[in-house]
């Protein structure tokens, strides 16, 4: 990941081109920036003042945090604005009760799907009664004890092929009521451990021994890996995160297809290079305009 770019002005961030790559027009086929059905969602920004952060947050925050944990390092800026928009849509749908476990997962590698999986859990974390869980079962590259400034620790997939207790390998962070779960060692075998009876059978443990709390799962492309789809079967509702300029239209249909549209709470679309406004609304994917 990329460093964090100091001394840029802060209020230029949101209009700074992704990673240094220059905005392109994606071609027909890719999503655009001004498909209406997408949510104009946050630009993954790394250039950041320390002087934003407030003060008494350092006191919790560790030093080894990635830049892209916006939520918790800038939560006054446009980007965290945009999560907590995202969770109030999760916490208070329109219909029925709120999914309690959502399965984060995008076409392909690089799309921010972690980036998203971890703000968002951070977001839910902030208030007053939620508590949660975030899984990382990206087992072939696990990202999130990194970008929480964790060292490389025993996780899911040492719990899937020693029998270590959960109760072991759960980390808790800076943020009181959120805890992570790291992906663990890399295995020789992830497939077969996250399609393995154990894992369903900790994915149901899971959701009834915190029933109290939201369950966040990070998840590999459905494209590379075929153990996403069994993880898919058992959560509340997934959310499917695309790159502007990147991810084809067909890619997502193809994900909404497999899975099936009611379990689809919604897609996001990240690396916009519009800065995003108040009158974007979090939606149902659908290509037609409502």
């Amino acid at each position: 990941m990329e460093k964090a770019k100091q001394g840029r002005d802060s209020s230029k961030i949101s209009r700074q081109p992704i990673s240094g790559i220059e905005a392109q027009e994606p071609p027909g086929d890719q999503i655009s920036q001004n498909e209406d059905p997408f949510l104009d969602f946050v630009q993954r920004s790394f250039a950041m003042e320390a002087s934003i952060v407030p003060k008494e947050a350092y006191d919790q925050i560790p030093d080894r945090i990635h830049p892209s944990i916006v939520s918790a390092l800038r939560p006054h800026s446009i980007e965290s604005e945009q999560f907590r928009l995202l969770k109030n849509n999760i916490l208070f749908p329109e219909k029925g009760t709120p999914p309690r476990s959502i399965m984060i997962t995008s076409p392909s590698p690089d799309e921010g799907k972690s980036f998203i999986s971890s703000n968002l859990a951070v977001s839910i974390a902030q208030s007053i009664d939620e508590y949660v869980l975030l899984m990382d079962c990206d087992l072939r590259k696990p990202s999130i004890h990194s970008l929480f400034g964790l060292t490389e620790t025993k996780g899911l997939s040492d719990h899937l092929s020693s029998a270590i207790p959960l109760s072991r390998l759960l980390k808790k962070t800076f943020i009181d009521k959120l805890t992570i779960l790291p992906g663990g060692t890399i295995p020789e075998n992830p497939s077969e451990l996250l399609s393995s009876e154990q894992m369903r059978h900790l994915l149901s443990e899971v959701k009834s021994r915190y029933s109290d709390r939201y369950v966040i799962i990070d998840t590999p492309p459905p494209y590379i890996t075929s153990e996403t789809n069994a993880i898919a079967r058992v959560v509340d509702g997934i959310i499917i995160v695309i790159r502007q300029g990147k991810t084809k239209k067909k890619e997502v249909q193809d994900i909404i297809d497999i899975y099936g549209k009611d379990k689809i709470l919604g897609v996001i679309k990240n690396f916009a290079q519009k800065t995003p406004g108040t009158s974007y609304r979090y939606r149902k994917y659908g290509y037609g305009r409502t």
